[in-house]
């Protein structure tokens, strides 16, 4: 098993070629960075080439297209579904908004794509399969889209068209023509993108690692299960607060999150306060309201506040 030799070379360069002892805080903070360094690296890289290649036939021209005319929840579902290998950052969340209101995408299914894409995408999924495993990483995206599918139904149901900036409605967005790929296209676009993708969040990845890797050997065993253990009714809705001003990406969050939740932070209260950084952020909500009134933006971020929250303390029921 792969994981099994980067855990030898890990052990190999700590111990042997380091000469570290095996019971100082240094050799573990060490050991945990050179083997979760090279465990996510590698598996960030296959899963990205895998869906970049699913993104060839899956563009922000067809999504629009695809979800157009939708019905209410058929067409929140379809939205959610497509905003998980549908490339999407803050930069770009004004013009997608614009596009798809352009296009006739209703206001709450827009929505749906829009926390959708953000929240759950390949860089999360592959870091929490490799962290976490398939059972955490499925329960992350399953309640990803059940957030973005209801999120999406409250707020068309709310018939706040009002509060959408009244320029969106006039402005006319052109798409680009679409160009047909052959399959070699396809595999040199997924090569680059895997290879782009990855150096790019790879300092972010180090960085997370590296801020985890001190915890792992440094903080006492019980540091937090003192403050955000499960025995702490309010430790969710503290964390989804704590995670608003930050702002960081999955590569960054999910190596830190392993770390807190083996000194003892409940793994609900980890995944909530990953949700609201990503998903959630102040960042985010100041770039949005280019496009949306205050009053929309506030329920917006108060219906995620909430579905976080509720999703921190579903999943620290169900895990333990």
């Amino acid at each position: 098993m792969l994981p099994d030799y980067l855990q030898q070379f890990a052990d190999w360069l700590t111990y042997a070629v380091l000469g570290l002892s095996r019971n100082s805080p240094l050799a573990s903070s060490v050991n945990f960075f050179v083997y979760d360094s090279l465990k996510v690296t590698l598996m960030l890289a296959i899963i990205v080439f895998g869906v970049a290649i699913v993104r060839t036939y899956i563009t922000p021209q067809k999504v629009k297209k695809w979800v157009a005319g939708r019905t209410e929840g058929v067409g929140n579902v379809l939205a959610a579904i497509l905003g998980i290998p549908t490339p999407f950052c803050s930069c770009s969340a004004v013009p997608l908004f614009i596009g798809f209101v352009e296009s006739g995408v209703p206001l709450g299914i827009t929505f749906s794509f829009l926390i959708a894409s953000p929240l759950i995408n390949e860089i999360a999924a592959a870091m929490l399969l490799a962290m976490f495993g398939w059972e955490i990483a499925a329960l992350y995206i399953i309640s990803g889209l059940i957030i973005a599918i209801l999120a999406g139904i409250i707020i068309g149901r709310l018939h706040l068209e009002g509060e959408v900036e009244e320029f969106v409605y006039k402005c006319k967005l052109h798409d680009l023509a679409e160009k047909e790929m052959t399959w070699n296209d396809r595999l040199m676009f997924a090569k680059n993108e895997s290879k782009d993708i990855t150096l790019r969040v790879l300092p972010y990845i180090l960085l997370g690692i590296a801020i985890g890797a001190v915890i792992h050997g440094y903080a006492p065993a019980d540091f937090l299960a003192n403050i955000a253990g499960p025995d702490n009714p309010f430790a969710v809705p503290i964390a989804v607060l704590i995670g608003i001003p930050l702002y960081a990406n999955a590569a960054g969050m999910i190596p830190i999150m392993e770390v807190l939740t083996a000194k003892g932070m409940a793994m609900g209260t980890a995944l909530a306060f990953m949700m609201a950084v990503i998903g959630l952020s102040l960042p985010e909500m100041i770039i949005l309201r280019k496009v949306l009134k205050i009053k929309l933006l506030a329920i917006f971020a108060g219906i995620l506040f909430v579905a976080f929250t509720l999703t921190g303390y579903l999943f620290n029921a169900v895990l333990g």
